[in-house]
């Protein structure tokens, strides 16, 4: 069957069958004879039904998969702590604590579901939104679409700085080098061609292809694609990975948090339970009770709230066009106290047209200089309608301003291109005029392609300047002639005749000002790393009204020790004409100081630094390695939508400390006052079903706590996980809280002479009491309810909390509980009581905020296993994944 000059069908039996070794030692015709294709790609017909045959060229399935979020809340550790106790109280004929605590274990269950599921459906939400796109011949004509919909016999273009979409056979390139260090782990990048290889060569010598996953790191090619998602050798790699991503220092963070509540569980249980073994209480009692006082001293629904928290965040931060990658990365964006941005699209408007062609010298005029620039860029203008999908903007804007209409470019026969790259800064073309005549045109930075020239003509640096001092972003054009060449390498750009200057445009945003105003209010530090020259970063600095501080120049910091770059990054607040590998170093050196750096960029020259940052930033508009190295994409590239960010970031961690540093003291406070009580007294302070019920009910009062109101001077800094200070936090509230349990004990005992049923509401209800409002305190800094008002949410289940537990003792249920009811005078005492907690909490919150506390060292690393994850991330389907076919 065929499908037109565009493309053949593959026949099911052969899908999949043409490895990459084998594309390798063939030629270009048998490579596209076996995939059933041709140098003109396929039918879109032909793609769709090699699609549904093949499936997506995807790794990962971002579809949200309620089974398996089940699966995790019934692997954790307290809920199997919970069956246990529950099936102990069922074998032990106590049907009554068994159900309690397998309608708790439900109830526990249902809760971290619907939280984590709803945060699973915001991820979901978040990645269908972020495309990455791949330029396709389709049809004869070039396309852009989604990397997951490339299929085997596909032809693709690329271009320097895309991350290679598959398994891919060249087919034409120029001066290819390829960076494969994800697949090799070698560092310099490898030459590429279109020659066949030897049959059997190693993966590292396949010089005839380029594989999923790797960088283009210089030139451009063609090429036909092999192999797809799982049969791809990166794919391969990145499968046979654990799909759990690296984890973030929030998350570290949340470990060590843990780790604290384990100890701090097992120490106060074992203690318990041996004491009660040493006072002859009944072997299974002591068990239950002491299994209730681990799972009562943890925050069961911690992980409920801190997905609650990211899901909430998310939806956030989507309404103002703000894309995590993974929900734990907003966390991180409120930890950032460095950006450093490029100028193009944040400070300025990010538009660049083109405005004026200036000849130097009488050599040449300016509709020369213009046509030249033109014809020097990577575009194939042999065609009726010049393409230029995939170039730079400066190019784009060339092409798009209405003089190219004009040019006679249609005559010209493009010998051979020396593409763009960071290192030369400048792209170069062999061409041959009408006329005959052949020209080596060279485009570029105006230091750079100055430097290759002879004979400046008199004023060259003097107009460079004027355009620079206004602001102006300029190109400069050279050119030389040649005879007897068809092809030319780097080492041809000398001895050029400079021509003249291309002059561009880019203004400055006009909320630019603001938004870098709200930065600073952040506590943020914003730098600038461009490739632009010094005097236009900083005259678009003045403009804005940024304090820069010193201008760093690539040379000069290229001249400096790590140790004198490291001051002299305090000092500066420009970066100029620096390369990927500088904007990277000067990453590392911000980041050694302990600074959290983020790092916002969009072209093939910042990938190095999105790697190296804390937090990749990036824009839908970017080149793809920027996008695959970013953390974040802004849907705008606006500094104002990212001080947002930050700002949100800051309001889940501070919301989560409020749920961490409660939790602790107060349940802490609660079960040592628990373990002392069951010590002291001849029956048990609370039974097993009523410590979990407690904490159930306290937990749930506190799911309202991400939506809360977190005050201004919370949000000015980024703060960090401080175990020691949430140790001495336990340590000072913990006892208050067992202070008022034990003037309970004696209210019911010495008072009211109370069984063990009316004690154990008692102090039930004092103790769901003390521990929920005391978020009302532990919220903020100020002074509870004046100077800070809780959230509506949040007010509303503390008090419906409290009323439904001052209701249990009175309730149809209460002995099914084990309550019994309380006089009126127990109720005026426990709002005394309350008066004085909350009172005695804030002087001892005044006393402790007060105490200075040192700063907190935060570890920072990145791994091979964490750029694989993230470049694993592209290629992501919003459905369920087959098992490749090979």
């Amino acid at each position: 069957m065929t499908t037109g000059v565009a493309g053949r069908s593959l026949a099911p039996e052969a899908a999949g069958s043409l490895s990459i070794e084998d594309a390798a030692a063939r030629g270009v015709d048998e490579v596209a004879a076996a995939l059933g294709s041709t140098p003109a790609g396929l039918s879109s017909a032909e793609a769709a039904r090699r699609l549904a045959l093949l499936g997506p060229n995807a790794l990962r399935t971002h579809k949200a998969n309620g089974w398996a979020v089940l699966g995790r809340q019934l692997r954790s550790p307290i809920l199997i702590l919970l069956v246990v106790t529950a099936a102990i109280s069922l074998f032990v004929g106590q049907t009554t604590d068994s159900i309690v605590i397998g309608v708790i274990v439900i109830v526990s269950v249902g809760l971290g579901f619907g939280n984590e599921y709803r945060a699973e459906r915001a991820s979901e939400a978040l990645h269908s939104n972020i495309a990455h796109r791949a330029i396709v011949i389709r049809d004869g004509n070039p396309a852009e679409v989604n990397v997951i919909d490339l299929v085997p016999g596909d032809v693709v273009r690329l271009a320097l700085g895309a991350v290679i979409p598959a398994d891919i056979r060249v087919i034409a390139c120029e001066d290819l080098l390829c960076e494969e260090g994800i697949l090799t782990g070698e560092s310099l990048p490898v030459e590429k061609s279109v020659a066949p290889v030897v049959a059997g060569a190693a993966l590292g010598d396949l010089s005839s292809c380029i594989f999923m996953g790797t960088i283009i790191h210089a030139g451009s090619c063609t090429g036909m694609v092999v192999a797809t998602g799982g049969r791809a050798e990166f794919g391969r790699i990145a499968m046979g990975l654990s799909t759990r991503q690296p984890q973030t220092e929030f998350q570290l963070g949340l470990s060590r948090f843990s780790m604290l509540l384990l100890e701090v569980a097992i120490a106060l249980t074992a203690l318990i339970f041996v004491a009660n073994l040493l006072l002859q209480r009944p072997l299974l009692e002591s068990l239950l009770f002491s299994l209730a006082i681990a799972v009562g001293i943890t925050p069961q629904l911690l992980p409920a709230v801190v997905s609650t928290s990211l899901a909430t965040g998310s939806r956030a931060l989507a309404r103002r066009r703000v894309l995590v990658k993974r929900l734990i990365c907003i966390e991180d964006l409120g930890d950032m106290d460095v950006l450093v941005t490029d100028k193009t699209g944040t400070l300025t408007e990010g538009r660049i047209g083109f405005t004026a062609a200036l000849p130097v010298g009488s050599g040449s005029t300016a509709p020369e200089v213009f046509r030249w620039g033109l014809l020097a860029t990577e575009v194939d203008y042999s065609r009726p309608q010049v393409s230029i999908l995939g170039q730079n903007p400066l190019d784009s804007a060339l092409w798009e301003s209405p003089d190219a209409a004009g040019a006679d470019v249609g005559t010209v026969t493009q010998l051979d291109v020396i593409p763009f790259d960071h290192q030369r800064r400048m792209t170069s073309v062999l061409v041959r005029e009408a006329t005959g005549e052949v020209l080596l045109l060279t485009k570029g930075s105006p230091e750079d392609v100055m430097a290759r020239c002879v004979a400046l003509p008199p004023g060259a640096q003097a107009l460079l300047d004027g355009q620079y001092d206004q602001g102006s972003r300029v190109v400069a054009v050279a050119s030389r002639v040649v005879t007897g060449l068809d092809s030319i390498t780097a080492a041809y750009e000398k001895d050029l005749s400079l021509a003249g200057f291309l002059v561009f445009v880019d203004p400055p945003k006009a909320n630019a000002r603001e938004s870098l105003a709200q930065l600073a209010s952040l506590g943020i530090t914003v730098k600038i790393a461009t490739g632009d020259n010094a005097k236009v970063a900083e005259k678009v600095c003045r403009d804005l009204g940024l304090e820069s501080g010193e201008t760093l120049t690539g040379v000069q910091i290229d001249a400096l020790s790590d140790v004198e770059l490291a001051d002299a990054v305090r000092r500066a607040g420009i970066f100029a004409r620096v390369s990927p590998e500088q904007k990277a170093r000067i990453i590392a050196q911000l980041r050694q100081q302990g600074r959290a750096v983020g790092f916002l960029g969009d072209g093939v020259n910042d990938a190095l630094a999105l790697h190296r940052a804390d937090l990749g930033i990036s824009v839908d508009s970017a080149t793809d390695v920027a996008k695959d190295a970013a953390d974040i994409i802004l849907l705008d590239k606006d500094l104002g939508v990212l001080a947002q960010g930050v700002m949100e970031g800051r309001r889940i961690f501070s919301n989560t400390i409020k749920y961490v540093l409660m939790g602790t003291s107060s349940n802490f406070g609660n079960m040592f006052s628990a373990s002392v009580a069951s010590v002291v007294l001849s029956f048990l302070p609370m039974l097993p079903g009523q410590i979990l019920l407690n904490n159930l009910l306290y937990d749930s009062s506190q799911l309202a706590i991400p939506g809360d109101r977190v005050d201004r001077e919370q949000l000015v800094a980024p703060s960090h996980w401080d175990i020691k200070f949430i140790r001495r936090f336990m340590l000072v509230f913990g006892p208050i809280s067992s202070l008022f349990d034990f003037t309970t004990f004696a209210l019911m005992l010495l008072v009211f002479h109370a069984a063990p049923g009316e004690f154990r509401a008692g102090w039930f209800i004092e103790s769901l009491a003390t521990q929920t409002l005391i978020i009302f305190a532990i919220r903020t800094r100020r002074v509870p309810f004046f100077t800070s008002r809780p959230s509506v949410g949040l007010l509303s289940a503390v008090l419906g909390v409290v009323a439904i537990g001052a209701y249990l003792p009175f309730s149809p249920i209460a002995t099914v509980l084990g309550f019994k009811p309380l006089p009126a005078p127990f109720f005026l005492a426990l709002v005394g009581m309350i008066v004085v907690y909350l009172v005695l909490v804030e002087l001892a919150k005044t006393w402790l905020f007060a105490r200075p506390r040192p700063a907190v060292v935060v570890p920072r690393a990145r791994g091979r296993a964490h750029r694989i994850s993230r470049r694993a991330a592209r290629f992501s389907s919003p459905e369920r994944l087959a098992s490749p076919r090979s």
